[in-house]
């Protein structure tokens, strides 16, 4: 497992390149531009982070205590206080402890995001990660109004190896939840993993189809626990923290899988989101491949991000 760890650490370090590229470049900058700390000094700084996609919520309470500890501690070099900022940006990324209950538990899993983000993908690699966990894996193909979206799941779920509830294109995605519930007791299965839809242009009706689904859920598998996570796209920066934003609006978001993170300069979304929607992520991907989806630690993205060695657990 450690070796595993490290391995995806380097991969990480790896894919934050266009990130690092794009914040910690711009960090360093100013840090080597500014002989005293001043208001211009925070101005600049600022500026960097907000610009790297950490967002502005985020960035002035990341500065706020910046400010706070270098009054404290007198400190007068920019230099002397780049661990400074290090260590707040990852106390601003605390969201308390992050539970996989759902791979101790018999659960149902929703995941929700919009067309494009990875979701399908998502599904299938956390698929793969249960199984080699001997966890019994059953995949609900309820996203029956996108095109080719059980077909590619089908595809998936061969890959790693579990079995697949789906409905005919179109169909009602609260009778392939029933199905899939309906065989998810019937076979014990311990996660059953649902594809859901992320039709975000009309609100009501996504709203109504996951009530629908839920009610369900709630009748046939009372003792289930249950996890909903959606899938954000990290090449879209702020954009992805809107639409965890009008997901949550409709349903209660319990963690956060962030895909595409390599060969994106907008990776400090990561920042953003964990702070300012108080969800945790739970996966990050940073490749195509299984194992390049891992659970999201945020100490070790901050220190990938800046290069700085693994400190070891």
């Amino acid at each position: 497992m450690g070796e595993e760890k490290k391995g995806f650490f380097s991969r990480l370090k790896e894919g934050l390149t266009k990130t690092r590229n794009n914040i910690v470049h711009g960090i360093d900058a100013v840090f080597s531009g500014f002989s005293s700390i001043d208001e211009e000094f925070y101005e600049e700084l600022e500026e960097t982070l907000i610009m790297g996609d950490i967002g502005v919520s985020a960035t002035t309470e990341i500065i706020e205590r910046l400010k706070k500890q270098v009054k404290e501690q007198h400190i007068k070099e920019p230099a002397a206080c780049k661990e400074l900022l290090i260590n707040s940006i990852k106390e601003q990324m605390q969201v308390g402890e992050t539970a996989y209950e759902f791979e101790q538990k018999q659960s149902v899993v929703f995941v929700i995001g919009v067309n494009g983000v990875g979701k399908t993908t998502s599904i299938g690699k956390l698929a793969g990660k249960l199984k080699a966990q001997n966890k019994k894996v059953l995949l609900a193909a309820a996203d029956t109004f996108r095109a080719a979206a059980g077909e590619q799941l089908t595809e998936w779920s061969n890959r790693a190896g579990v079995d697949i509830i789906g409905g005919a294109e179109g169909s009602d995605p609260a009778s392939v939840i029933y199905d899939a519930v309906t065989a998810a007791k019937a076979r014990n299965v311990d996660v059953l993993l649902c594809d859901t839809a992320g039709r975000l242009h009309n609100k009501k009706n996504l709203m109504e189809e996951l009530k629908k689904m839920n009610r369900i859920i709630d009748r046939e598998f009372p003792g289930a626990h249950r996890e909903n996570l959606i899938v954000l796209d990290g090449t879209t920066g702020q954009n992805a923290l809107a639409q965890a934003r009008q997901f949550g609006e409709v349903t209660e978001l319990t963690g956060i899988i962030l895909t595409k993170m390599d060969g994106t300069a907008k990776g400090g979304i990561a920042v953003a989101i964990q702070s300012e929607l108080q969800v945790p992520v739970k996966y990050i991907g940073v490749g195509e491949s299984i194992d390049d989806l891992q659970k999201f630690d945020s100490e070790q993205f901050v220190n990938a991000l800046f290069d700085t060695d693994e400190k070891s657990e």
